[in-house]
């Protein structure tokens, strides 16, 4: 036994069913049934996410652990699953745009237990979630995004590769950036960043040639080299000869995107840098909503117990989008699942006098911020 209790035993007799493989129909389909059970895999998943562990690790754990097999209703001899199965699920849960079930349904079971409900208090702030990548300069991204699409090209059309690019390019580009010495001098590595450009532009005409493969332009590191390129660089090829060179800020330059725009990174599309306060990061926000209805006088009736702080709302945008934008986008998403508060308490960042007028008009929610 637990003298302090074990979640994945809790979950099961605490909150019973919580999830059914009928919810994940828009991400397993309905001809057949799958070979294991999608609502099992989110018990896996969100346990999993407790313990911090690895797919191989939360994929021994069902197998070894008795505790997560009561929580999955599965016999002893249960074999359990390869721990690939993990990363293909959660691949459907984006696919189906399913991500937010996994709130959304405890939510569900957790309101039928009267442990959350609406017309209360919440209250809402955001964080910072540091993208996995590592920061690059831009000459480093520069060099990455090639080598990235170089490689991605080797790995789908090596003879079609090898027919197009020279030789030399396999000791220029066979090792990733960050284990090569750049050149320390400017005027170097200002060459070296046009050489890159110009390598760049030979490939992408390349590969969007007519007797290229079709296909050559749809490799997600395909597409992320011609984004890049076209941020980071500026061709010329109106007088007979090609001119490449890099994009530098206006007025003297010819502009760079802001950074709600620019790509950091070509493994990560979406990752933005940003800065609040004096926090500086290169990632994403998750701006996070809770309960925080206040304690029950002395001598009420409190009936089964104090309820506790839950977490209603989770949503994640890019690391620059401002939190005074998600306000009324978050009353919308509480309101959606019948938990939009009387009060919501959010720091200066969230408010305005027209998203104060907004939320008690449109939501009847007392929106409660210094201004």
């Amino acid at each position: 036994s637990f003298r302090k209790g074990n979640l994945a035993t809790r979950i099961r007799d605490e909150l019973g069913q919580v999830y059914e493989d009928s919810q994940f129909t828009a991400a397993f389909g309905v001809r057949g049934r799958p070979g294991i059970s999608p609502a099992q895999l989110m018990i896996v998943t969100v346990l999993q996410f407790s313990e911090n562990l690895t797919d191989r690790q939360a994929a021994d754990a069902v197998r070894d652990r008795i505790t997560w097999k009561y929580a999955l209703g599965l016999a002893l001899e249960d074999p359990g699953f390869d721990f690939t199965v993990l990363s293909e699920f959660r691949d459907r849960l984006v696919d189906g745009d399913l991500t937010a079930l996994a709130l959304d349904a405890l939510l569900v079971r957790l309101g039928g237990l009267g442990l959350v409900k609406a017309r209360g208090r919440q209250r809402t702030d955001s964080t910072h979630v540091l993208a996995a990548i590592r920061n690059l300069n831009r000459l480093e991204l520069a060099g990455e995004t090639l080598r990235a699409a170089l490689e991605a090209l080797a790995a789908a059309a090596p003879q079609w590769l090898t027919a197009t690019i020279d030789a030399s390019w396999t000791s220029v580009y066979g090792a990733r950036i960050d284990n090569l010495r750049l050149p320390e001098s400017q005027t170097r590595r200002d060459a070296l960043m046009t050489q890159y450009g110009v390598d760049g532009y030979h490939l992408l005409d390349a590969i969007h040639h007519r007797d290229a493969p079709g296909w050559l332009v749809n490799l997600p590191a395909v597409q992320a080299l011609r984004q890049i390129w076209i941020q980071q660089y500026y061709r010329t090829t109106g007088t007979g000869r090609q001119e490449v060179r890099r994009r530098d800020p206006a007025p003297d330059g010819d502009g760079i995107p802001p950074a709600r725009n620019k790509i950091i990174s070509p493994y990560d599309l979406d990752a933005r840098y940003s800065i609040k306060r004096d926090t500086t990061w290169t990632g994403y926000k998750v701006h996070i909503t809770e309960t925080c209805d206040p304690p029950t006088p002395a001598g009420a009736d409190t009936g089964p117990g104090e309820l506790p702080n839950l977490i209603t709302n989770v949503a994640t945008t890019t690391a620059t989008v401002p939190d005074t934008a998600m306000t009324t986008t978050i009353h919308q998403q509480l309101d959606n699942k019948n938990l939009a508060p009387a009060e919501h308490l959010t720091d200066a960042g969230y408010s305005s006098a027209h998203i104060i007028v907004t939320a008690a008009h449109q939501h009847g929610i007392t929106l409660i911020s210094p201004l």
